[in-house]
C-alpha cells in the first residue's frame, strides 16, 4: 500500500515537472514572435508616413523661384547700355525665371575687377579692359559681346578737313592718358604709316575734351562716337568722325562678362540671361526710342533726345561685318583683338585669345546681324 503512494506521488511529481516543463516551452514560444513584433514595430516608427500627395523635388521648386541677379553696367547709364534696360521692360528676363537688378558702374576696368572679385554676379564692360583683367589673373571671361566693335574715333570739326588719317600730320590731337582710345591710336598710325612725331599729343582731362576742341585749341580729340561725337552735334557743329574699326582697328567692344565659377555653377542662369539680353537689343534695333525711354525711367534720368542719338550710335555696332547673329564677332575679330592689345596694350603672347571668351552660351536661335 505504501509502494502504491510512493509510485502514485512520483507519477503526481513527474507530471508537474512535465507540465512545469511544457509550460516554459510555451513561454520561450511566445517570447520570440514578440521580440519580433516588437523589431518590427520599432522599424515602422522610424519610417516615414507615406505622403498623401508626391512632393515636387527640391529642383523644381527652386526652378519655380526667380534667380535673383545683378548687372553691373561699365558707367553712367546712356544709350550703350539701353538693351538691357528694354529687356528688362519687355519682360523678357522675367519670362526666362530671372530677377535682373541693373545697377551703373564705374568704368569698364572697375566694373571687370568687380566680377573678378565675384562682387556682382554679371558685368557689362569693353572688352580691351575684360582681357587685360583676365591676363593679370582675373577669373572672367567674355561671354557676349553686346557691341562687336568699339565705337572709338578721332573727332574734328568739320571745317578743319580732318577726314582720314593722313590729315592728322602736322595737327594737335587732345587725347587721355592710359585710355584704350590713347594706346590703339598708335596702331591707326602705324597702318597708316604715320609716326607720333608726325602729330602733336596734347594729354586732357576727359571731362574738358569738347571744350578744348569746340575753342579751337585741339584739332581733334579721342572720343567715343557714341558720346562726345553725340554731344558736339547737340551743340550745332558739324563734325568728321575716323572710327577706329574703319581705319585698322576694329576690337571688341562692351560686352558681358562673367566670373569662371558662375559659368561652373550656373550655366544655365548664364544661357538664359543671354538670350534675354540679346532679344532686348534686338527690340531695340526695331524701336529705339523705346528702349532709350525704358532706361530713362528705369534710371530716372537722362535727356531721352540725347540717350536716342547715343543708341543710333551703338545700334550700328551690335553686327561686325560679316557676322551673322547678335553676341558673335567673326573670328578673324577675335584674332585681330589679340594681335591689337598684345602688340599696343601689353597684353602677355603666353594666353591664346580662347583663354579669354566663351561662346558656348551663345544661342543658336540668337538674332541674325542685317
Amino acid at each position: 500500500m505504501k509502494k502504491m503512494k510512493k509510485v502514485t506521488i512520483l507519477i503526481g511529481l513527474l507530471l508537474v515537472v512535465a507540465l512545469v516543463l511544457v509550460a516554459c516551452s510555451q513561454d520561450e514560444a511566445t517570447e520570440e514572435p514578440a521580440a519580433e513584433v516588437t523589431v518590427a514595430a520599432t522599424e515602422v516608427a522610424d519610417a516615414p508616413e507615406a505622403p498623401t500627395e508626391e512632393p515636387a523635388p527640391a529642383e523644381e521648386v527652386m526652378a519655380d523661384e526667380p534667380f535673383e541677379m545683378k548687372l553691373t553696367l561699365n558707367y553712367l547709364a546712356g544709350g550703350p547700355q539701353a538693351g538691357f534696360t528694354y529687356a528688362k521692360e519687355l519682360g523678357y528676363y522675367d519670362d526666362a525665371g530671372l530677377d535682373v537688378t541693373i545697377e551703373e558702374g564705374q568704368g569698364s576696368g572697375t566694373t571687370a575687377q568687380l566680377v573678378a572679385t565675384e562682387g556682382t554676379d554679371i558685368g557689362y564692360a569693353d572688352g580691351a579692359a575684360a582681357m587685360a583683367v583676365r591676363s593679370k589673373g582675373g577669373e572672367i571671361k567674355i561671354v557676349a559681346p553686346i557691341l562687336q566693335t568699339n565705337g572709338f574715333a578721332i573727332i574734328s570739326l568739320a571745317e578743319t578737313g580732318i577726314e582720314e588719317p593722313a590729315d592728322l600730320v602736322g595737327k594737335t590731337i587732345a587725347i587721355q592718358a592710359g585710355s584704350a582710345h590713347t594706346a590703339l591710336l598708335d596702331a591707326i598710325l602705324e597702318a597708316n604709316g604715320i609716326s607720333q612725331d608726325d602729330l602733336e599729343l596734347v594729354n586732357i582731362d576727359p571731362a574738358a575734351l569738347v571744350g578744348a576742341l569746340l575753342e579751337g585749341s585741339v584739332d581733334a580729340i579721342l572720343g567715343g562716337a557714341d558720346f562726345q561725337s553725340v554731344q558736339i552735334r547737340d551743340r550745332g557743329f558739324d563734325i568728321n568722325e575716323i572710327m577706329y574699326r574703319d581705319a585698322g582697328v576694329p576690337t571688341v567692344g562692351l560686352s558681358v562678362i562673367a566670373n569662371d565659377n558662375f559659368i561652373a555653377e550656373h550655366p544655365d542662369v548664364l544661357e538664359r540671361f543671354i538670350k534675354a539680353s540679346l532679344m532686348g537689343w534686338d527690340a531695340a534695333r526695331d524701336n529705339p526710342e523705346a528702349a532709350a525711354e525704358s532706361l530713362v525711367k528705369t534710371f530716372i534720368s537722362g535727356d531721352l533726345e540725347q540717350i536716342t542719338k547715343q543708341l543710333l550710335v551703338d545700334l550700328a555696332l551690335v553686327c561686325a561685318p560679316g557676322a551673322k547673329t547678335l553676341g558673335a564677332p567673326p573670328a578673324e575679330n577675335w584674332d585681330l583683338t589679340w594681335d591689337l592689345l598684345t602688340t599696343y596694350q601689353d597684353l602677355p603672347t603666353d594666353l591664346p585669345i580662347t583663354e579669354y571668351y566663351t561662346s558656348e552660351f551663345i544661342p543658336a536661335d540668337a538674332p541674325p546681324c542685317p
